[in-house]
């Protein structure tokens, strides 16, 4: 038996007669002795459209009519398609935002997207004088749920097969930890070549970026021995706080047994510039946790900081712009006399020290010795290892 209703589809796409003989869906079986299917089946539907018209009454040509509409392509329908393949998208990228979060987070763009879809279907209710719940509704419900279901799934198996991205919990995971700033998640740890890896993503136009680079390069200062890096100053953007001096990461390299570091620093110039990542786990990390903020830190992938600076500019604007060498030298040497830099950036230092401890699996007694550190830094450092939890 003829299936009317998939020719009238098909013909709707354009189809010819010839192809739409050929649908098994259609169901069109013609004697053998039928040399063109396409012009047979033609001549039937033509027959079966005018018994059609003779045993159509006027009280059924409305509900015809109707049923036409709805099978029809509207806001109500695109509503219905677009809300449930946002929101099992959002739901999804919000709890795993790596790897369904890498194309799209889930704030704000996916969030966007479904408040989007929420508008379309409910102005189209609101407009339509149709039915709000019908098969086809109810069918376009189902293509959305399918939908949804699919593309997170094959954003989810691409990330892990073809990019390696890691496993990271939603941020609802996230606990805190004693250092200012910091939290950590129940993720994977991060590591390259065995060692845990410390991630600093920043850009040097920014002043909480520059102030915070200190604590940043004094703790891998402390892990071994770094090249490339050199002084600066961020040149003062829209915040108004101008001249801050900073250690510029973006080319720097540590050698060293027990830490990895890796960087994403922007250094060109332009306010509001962010840098590129490089690999999928620094792109997964800065889109689950940074917050579309600058600086942004992670170590072993575990231990995040986020939101804020680890070091507040405006306490290094008595060095403002020559005075970085000044900061390198108190960094240094730990200079602790009344008014130095290093009695402000001390404390992020050791805590992020103490996050690389931590990762390391190594005592603070074991490394104080083999990187020579001072007896109050090992200490400190120890006393926050401690702490953390």
């Amino acid at each position: 038996m003829v299936d009317w209703d998939r020719v009238e589809e098909l013909r709707s796409k354009g189809w010819d007669w010839d192809q739409i003989a050929k649908d098994p869906k259609v169901g069109f079986h013609p004697d053998a002795s039928i040399q063109e299917p396409g012009r047979a089946l033609r001549g039937l539907y033509h027959r079966q459209r005018s018994r059609d018209r003779r045993h159509e009454t006027p009280a059924s040509r409305p509900k015809k009519e109707a049923e036409a509409r709805e099978r029809r392509w509207n806001l109500t329908r695109i509503g219905y398609l677009l809300v449930p393949i946002f929101a099992i998208w959002f739901v999804l990228a919000y709890l795993v935002p790596s790897p369904v979060g890498l194309i799209l987070p889930a704030i704000p763009y996916l969030a966007l997207g479904l408040a989007v879809g929420a508008f379309i279907l409910l102005f189209g209710l609101w407009r339509s004088s149709g039915p709000r719940w019908s098969k086809t509704l109810r069918s376009t419900l189902v293509v959305g749920v399918v939908l949804g279901l699919v593309i997170t799934g094959m954003i989810a198996l691409g990330g892990f097969l073809f990019f390696g991205c890691p496993y990271l919990p939603s941020t609802a995971s996230a606990t805190n930890q004693p250092g200012p700033g910091w939290v950590s998640y129940p993720a994977a740890a991060w590591h390259d070549g065995g060692r845990p890896v410390v991630y600093f993503y920043g850009a040097t136009w920014c002043p909480y970026c520059s102030a915070s680079s200190w604590a940043v390069w004094k703790a891998l200062t402390e892990f071994g021995t770094v090249t490339g890096a050199y002084t600066s100053y961020s040149y003062g953007p829209p915040e108004g706080i101008t001249y801050v001096p900073e250690m510029v990461l973006a080319n720097a390299q540590l050698s060293s047994s027990t830490v990895s570091f890796q960087v994403s620093e922007y250094v060109a110039g332009s306010d509001g510039t962010f840098p590129t990542t490089s690999n999928c786990y620094q792109s997964a990390y800065v889109n689950a946790y940074a917050g579309g903020a600058i600086p942004f830190v992670v170590v072993n992938g575990q231990y995040v900081h986020a939101g804020s600076s680890l070091i507040d500019p405006s306490s290094l604007q008595n060095w403002a712009g020559t005075g970085a060498a000044t900061v390198q030298s108190a960094v240094i040497n730990e200079n602790t006399a009344s008014g130095s830099p290093w009695l402000v950036i001390q404390d992020q230092a050791w805590w992020m020290m103490a996050f690389m401890a931590k990762a390391s699996g190594e005592s603070v007694t074991q490394l104080a010795s083999e990187y020579h550190w001072s007896s109050a830094t090992a200490a400190q450092v120890n006393a926050d290892v401690q702490a953390i939890h």
